[in-house]
C-alpha cells in the first residue's frame, strides 16, 4: 500500500543477512519501513510545491537514492523491469496528486483498494483464476471504496478538491494493481535478479522525467520545500526499501504483511499530528473496513497455505 508491498523485495546480501539476522531487529526493519512510507502524506501536505513538482523531484531523489542504498538494484535491468516501472510510477504520481487534493487518509485507504483489480487483472496477467473466497473479500472492499463517495467530503486547506483527489486515488490503486501483477510475473517466470529492485528505480525515473514538464517552472522553493522533498526521497522511499528488504528475508509473509499494515493505519495519524486534518465518518469508517477485510483475508490466506502447503493460496 502507498508505496509499500511485502512482493517488492529487492534482495538481500550477505551483509544484510548477518546484520538483520535476529526476529527482534527483523520486525523492527519491516515496522521501520512501514512507518517510513506512513510519513508520505503528511510530508507531501507539508510542502509549498505542486503535486507535479513534488511528484518529480521526490522520484528522481528516490531513484538515486534506491540506486545508492541497494546493491541488487544496479542489477537485473530489462524489458519486464520497466514495463512494471511505468505502473509503478503512474502510482508514484497519482498518489503525490491526490494527497494533494484530499485527506491523506482517504489517499491511503482508496489505494489499499488495489486487491479489487487485482483479482480482476489476474486471471488476464497471470493466468490465475477468481476464488469464490476472493469475490467475497472483493464485496466487502467495495462496499468499503462507497464510504468514501457518500456525502460531501467538506473541503478545507490541506484537501482543497476532494472528489477530485478521491478519482486521483481510486486510478492510483488501479496502478498499483498493476504493478503488483507485474512483479509477481517476473517472480513467476524466472525474472533476473534484482528485477523488483530494477523496476522501483525504473519507476521513479519515469515519474521524474513525466512530472518534470509541468512541474517547470519552480518559482520559488524555500529551504522547508528542499528539506521535505530530501526527506521524501531519501527515507520515506529510499531508506524505507533497505529497510523492508533487510527485514523481509527474516520474518514470514504473514507477520510482514500484518506489520505494515502500519503504513495505512499511521498514514491518516501523521496528517492529523501536523495537519490537524481529520478524515470525515464515512471516510473513516471505509478505511476501517478496508483495513479489516485485508487483516482478515491476510490470516485466512495463511491458514489456507498452512493446511495445503503443496498449494499456492492466490
Amino acid at each position: 500500500m502507498g508505496d509499500s508491498c511485502p512482493l517488492i523485495v529487492p534482495g538481500v546480501t550477505s551483509a544484510d543477512r548477518a546484520a538483520w539476522d535476529h526476529p527482534v531487529r527483523a520486525r523492527f526493519a519491516i515496522l521501520a519501513a512501514a512507518i517510513l512510507f506512513s510519513s508520505g502524506g503528511a510530508a507531501i501536505k507539508a510542502t509549498s510545491l505542486t503535486g507535479w513538482q513534488v511528484a518529480s523531484f521526490r522520484s528522481g531523489i528516490a531513484a538515486l537514492a534506491v540506486l545508492l542504498m541497494l546493491p541488487a538494484a544496479r542489477r537485473g535491468w530489462g524489458v519486464r523491469p520497466l514495463v512494471v516501472g511505468v505502473g509503478y510510477a503512474a502510482t508514484m504520481i497519482c498518489f503525490v496528486l491526490a494527497n494533494k487534493l484530499t485527506t491523506s487518509a482517504n489517499t491511503i485507504y482508496l489505494q489499499s483498494t488495489a486487491p479489487i483489480y487485482l483479482v480482476l487483472i489476474g486471471p488476464l496477467v497471470l493466468g490465475e483464476p477468481i476464488r469464490r473466497r476472493e469475490i467475497g473479500f472483493m464485496a466487502v472492499l467495495v462496499v468499503g471504496l462507497a464510504f468514501f463517495f457518500i456525502g460531501r467530503e467538506p473541503v478545507r486547506v490541506t484537501a482543497p478538491h476532494p472528489l477530485q483527489g478521491n478519482v486521483i486515488a481510486l486510478l492510483s490503486g488501479v496502478f498499483w494493481a498493476f504493478t503488483i501483477a507485474g512483479l509477481r510475473f517476473i517472480g513467476r517466470s524466472g525474472g533476473p535478479a534484482g528485477g523488483a529492485a530494477a523496476s522501483v528505480v525504473f519507476g521513479n525515473l519515469i515519474a521524474c522525467v513525466v512530472a518534470l514538464p509541468l512541474a517547470l517552472p519552480v518559482e520559488h522553493v524555500a529551504l522547508r520545500d528542499v528539506a521535505v522533498i530530501g526527506f521524501l526521497g531519501v527515507f520515506q522511499i529510499g531508506l524505507a526499501y533497505v529497510f523492508l528488504t533487510a527485514g523481509i528475508a527474516h520474518v514470514g509473509a504473514l507477520e510482514a504483511s500484518l506489520l505494515l499494515l502500519a503504513e495505512p493505519v499511521l498514514n491518516p495519524v501523521w496528517a492529523w499530528l501536523v495537519h490537524g486534518e481529520r478524515p470525515s465518518a464515512w471516510s473513516a469508517a471505509g478505511g476501517i473496513v478496508i483495513v479489516a477485510a485485508t487483516v482478515a483475508k491476510t490470516l485466512y490466506d495463511a491458514r489456507t497455505a498452512t493446511a495445503s502447503p503443496g498449494r499456492l493460496s492466490g
